[in-house]
């Protein structure tokens, strides 16, 4: 299992791994670009964008795209996150081709028309709309303002209804223009792919475009702070963070160890002392992301209003004893094994491991191997986490509680007071 890398003229990344046991390709653009280059009043507009790019071109309706790549059995979506966004496709075996010149299509020449730009507003304010009904979303997007506020990688990834409801074709192709540069943009392929013909056929498609330097990007400052709503839902959800190492730092490993024993399975002490041991809920997690400059270490729970206090004193109890003890040898190994068991799996999928390397290409400027992985999670020790448990504690918290009603604010500020020197921001309520 190899990889091949070859950079076109204009700066735009062609990055293929044949697997030979396979009979189909996945295969994508992946774009540095997402809504953390957004002004606050394009918030959305990444999103957007990606939406339309499906909606029709100079030469194909979008029923047409539709049905060309389900002609040839393939499929065809995108996604927008805070940094990147993608479009990509899975093919069977001979049917790159069919796959890359739809996905060149939809870059390079959607025309944005007006009748599918209304329509599909609705349809994303509908996805806006649906995420006010699922309070573990509103807690998490309640909690990154209070870790980055003011800052675009505070806000929400869909963005606010108004900003949607004014967006035009204009915006669109501005926003466009002004981001989507080859320097930016990574084709990935794997499965059954060759290299040599899907670069000769990604400079005869995307060779025109011309590099420059592009928008830059607003450094994240993490703040901290407490949120709350006050609107009722079945149970009370609780989302908690820290600050955390950007995938650029050493200590981005430690954070994923972290996160594993911390509460990232069955084993892990969130799990085994809140619900197993207490009952205190059905679900916890933590989970340790980062971006280019900075990352979060999260926590998610959700119970009744009337067990929260008990939930929050636990969870701040289990940092508490990692930052002061350290964690077992047992407990350590689970989590390294966890993680690298995830690592190596994600490599016998193509799709995965297409979106991998195209990550690594934009993050690191190379793809980083599985053995360098491994090894940076081996490395990772009993004295790294529980240094990184006691920064933890030492750093100001972000808090959400939704769903408890008026106590949704007591309840925020508890935990901010239980996990650090979190203070509440009056201004941040949200009925």
């Amino acid at each position: 299992m190899t990889e091949e890398i070859t950079r076109l003229a204009n700066g735009l990344t062609v990055i293929t791994h044949t697997m030979p046991h396979l009979e189909t390709t996945s295969l994508g653009i992946w774009v540095g670009v997402g809504s953390r280059h957004e002004r606050a009043d394009e918030n959305g507009i990444s999103h957007f964008l990606e939406h339309m790019s499906f909606k029709g071109t100079a030469s194909r309706t979008a029923q047409a795209i539709a049905e060309e790549i389900e002609a040839v059995g393939g499929e065809l979506n995108a996604a927008t996150g805070l940094e990147t966004t993608a479009y990509f496709a899975r093919v069977l075996k001979g049917d790159e081709g069919v796959a890359l010149e739809l996905l060149a299509d939809i870059l390079l020449n959607s025309r944005f028309l007006p009748d599918e730009l209304e329509r599909e507003r609705e349809v994303i304010l509908q996805e806006i709309a649906g995420t006010r009904d699922m309070p573990e979303d509103i807690a998490f997007e309640l909690v990154n303002d209070a870790a980055y506020p003011g800052q675009p990688i505070g806000r929400t990834i869909l963005g606010p209804a108004a900003n949607v409801r004014r967006f035009t074709p204009a915006d669109l192709s501005a926003f466009l223009k002004r981001h989507y540069k080859p320097q930016r943009m990574v084709l990935s392929a794997a499965g059954a792919t060759q290299h040599a013909p899907l670069v000769r056929h990604a400079e005869a498609l995307f060779g025109r475009l011309t590099q420059d330097q592009g928008a830059g990007e607003e450094p994240a400052q993490y703040h901290g702070g407490v949120r709350w709503r006050q609107k009722r839902f079945e149970q009370s959800h609780l989302a908690l963070a820290f600050e955390g190492p950007s995938y650029r730092d050493n200590a981005y490993f430690t954070a994923q160890v972290f996160s594993g024993l911390f509460g990232g399975g069955m084993s892990s002490r969130l799990f085994q002392e809140a619900r197993e041991k207490r009952g205190l809920c059905y679900s916890i997690y933590s989970s340790a992301w980062g971006l280019g400059d900075t990352g979060l270490l999260a926590v998610h729970a959700a119970t009744g209003t009337e067990l929260m206090a008990s939930l929050i004193d636990v969870t701040g109890a289990e940092l508490e004893d990692v930052a002061g003890r350290g964690p077992s040898a047992a407990e350590l190994n689970r989590a390294k094994a966890q993680l690298k068991a995830g690592l190596l799996i994600s490599l016998e999928s193509s799709s995965a491991r297409a979106e991998q390397m195209a990550r690594h290409m934009l993050a690191h400027g190379r793809i980083v191997g599985s053995d360098e992985l491994i090894r940076k999670v081996d490395d990772v020790s009993v004295e790294d986490v529980a240094l990184f448990a006691q920064g933890l504690t030492a750093r100001r918290p972000s808090v959400a509680v939704v769903g408890a009603g008026k106590a949704s604010e007591r309840l925020a500020s508890e935990a901010a007071q239980r996990m650090g020197r979190g203070s509440v921001s009056s201004e941040a309520r949200t009925a």
